[in-house]
């Protein structure tokens, strides 16, 4: 089924319209973005059940100006007939008031000359098989709870279990004098959370799901829950790792968390403009095995960073940022797009209508190969498959790289011999891990359950994955 565009953006458009005209009689460049964002988070627990609002909720506007030699830009979250003109001159006055703060400051301020927009007029709604907003809330409670009971009744070792359900549902128009966009789509994520116990050990585990999806995900929850029990109580006989560089394989959610951390922020180019990556300096240099292949974009798949247009009403694209082991691009916003004087690639996205547009990433992904998990595993004499990923950090600046992971597999003369380690934490310089990439699997898998913040702020929805690829890594 089809994504309803939001009734309360349509609604307000023809003062959206005429904000634009008044606006343009001051200004040579006038855009504005509606943001209406509803959504919902579900949680059983062994102990408790709640339901709130989801992070992601907002509705509000942005508009940016140019006032032939700056960019500024005014948020506001009230529009009405009986506000229009009060609203008008609080823009006015904010704008103007700003610009000349700036001007008689000692921050430096470098001349913007102004995106010259292609006209371009379209909606977009995306897909979805059951829209989850037309499930009773009750009816998912009760499902979870299912859910929740079964977990118990299979597995002894249980102590606590989570099991959460989430539903985004998001509306965004951009309106300029060159273009009219409007677009609706609908993500959701589910989440299984087990804590097992053994003789006074207890682990947990973190089980996401999470697409461009409907009230459907919750069949994939119900579906994994034996296999997730089974990794939890796998951790209970878990052993502590030596430290060392070992000969891995990185399972698709891992490879994203690479992917993510080591050439996803090293290629935001707003970096680039404050001299911060040093990505800049190996543009079309080879820096990655020739297997390697790696994409952003809001249009490279469809996940849950998947979009029709970015927050600046720029199309989203599929730019490929490793080719052959070469890194060829980078992913901007509009802004750092024109002081580094090359074309936008779609990726300005905001936190919200209230916060600046940076360059983040979309859907960041290694593209497939063409071994199979098993010739990978048999090629090995000793090595890890390592599994589930936890959190990174990464140095755009130095390339230095660290992946925390849940677990890994020991592989021993070709095969996993049923020992598991954990935690794992995987660490190094980003050119030596993509160098060693020797093989790259036929699987391939994209996951969106997290968000990513520009430094320790600004969260996005992104989505990471790939195949499985062998390499050589520090692990401690």
């Amino acid at each position: 089924m089809q994504v309803a565009y939001s009734s309360f953006l349509s609604a307000t458009k023809p003062l959206l319209i005429k904000m634009l005209d008044v606006l343009s009689q001051d200004y040579p460049y006038v855009s504005i973005l509606g943001t209406d964002v509803a959504g919902n988070t579900y949680a059983v627990r062994s102990q408790s059940v709640q339901i709130n609002d989801a992070h992601w909720v907002e509705r509000g506007w942005v508009v940016r100006v140019h006032n032939g030699e700056h960019y500024a830009e005014y948020s506001f979250n009230n529009l009405s007939e009986h506000s229009f003109l009060s609203t008008i001159q609080l823009i006015r006055y904010d704008l103007n008031h700003t610009l000349e703060l700036l001007k008689n400051s000692n921050i430096p301020i470098h001349p913007y000359s102004p995106f010259e927009e292609s006209s371009m007029r379209s909606r977009w709604e995306g897909e979805i098989a059951i829209d989850p907003f037309s499930i009773d809330s009750s009816e998912k409670i009760e499902r979870l709870n299912t859910i929740k009971q079964k977990a118990h009744e299979l597995s002894q070792s249980l102590i606590s279990f989570g099991a959460i359900f989430q539903e985004i549902k998001t509306s965004k128009c951009y309106l300029s004098n060159q273009k009219d966009l409007e677009q609706a789509w609908i993500h959701t994520e589910g989440y299984l959370i087990p804590i097992v116990k053994r003789n006074g050990v207890s682990r947990s585990i973190f089980k996401g799901f999470s697409g461009r999806k409907g009230y459907e995900i919750m069949d994939e929850m119900e579906k994994a829950l034996g296999s997730t029990l089974d990794e939890a109580e796998l951790l209970l006989d878990a052993e502590p790792l030596k430290q060392g560089e070992y000969d891995i394989i990185c399972s698709p959610d891992v490879t994203g968390l690479i992917a993510h951390e080591a050439f996803g922020h090293g290629v935001e180019m707003d970096m680039f403009v404050k001299n911060r990556a040093k990505a800049q300096d190996y543009m079309d240099k080879t820096i990655a095995s020739p297997l390697v292949e790696m994409h952003d974009g809001a249009r490279a798949a469809e996940h849950v960073s998947s979009y029709w247009f970015d927050d600046e009403g720029i199309p989203g694209q599929d730019t490929v940022i490793i080719q052959k082991g070469k890194l060829t691009g980078g992913i901007t916003d509009l802004l750092s797009s024109i002081r580094l004087k090359i074309s936008p690639t779609g990726n300005g996205k905001r936190q919200s209508y209230a916060h600046k547009a940076y360059a983040r990433m979309t859907n960041t992904f290694f593209s497939p190969g063409h071994h199979s998990l098993e010739e990978m595993i048999s090629s090995i004499d000793y090595g890890i498959l390592l599994e589930s990923s936890q959190s990174g950090m990464e140095d755009p600046k130095n390339w230095g790289i660290q992946c925390v992971v849940t677990y890994g597999k020991e592989i021993s003369k070709g095969q996993l011999t049923g020992k598991i380690f954990s935690p794992v934490i995987m660490t190094g310089y980003v050119p030596d891990l993509l160098q060693s990439i020797s093989m790259v699997s036929r699987d391939f898998e994209l996951y969106g359950t997290g968000a990513c913040g520009k430094g320790y702020k600004e969260l996005v929805k992104v989505s990471t994955g790939g195949p499985y690829i062998k390499a050589k890594a520090k692990l401690v």
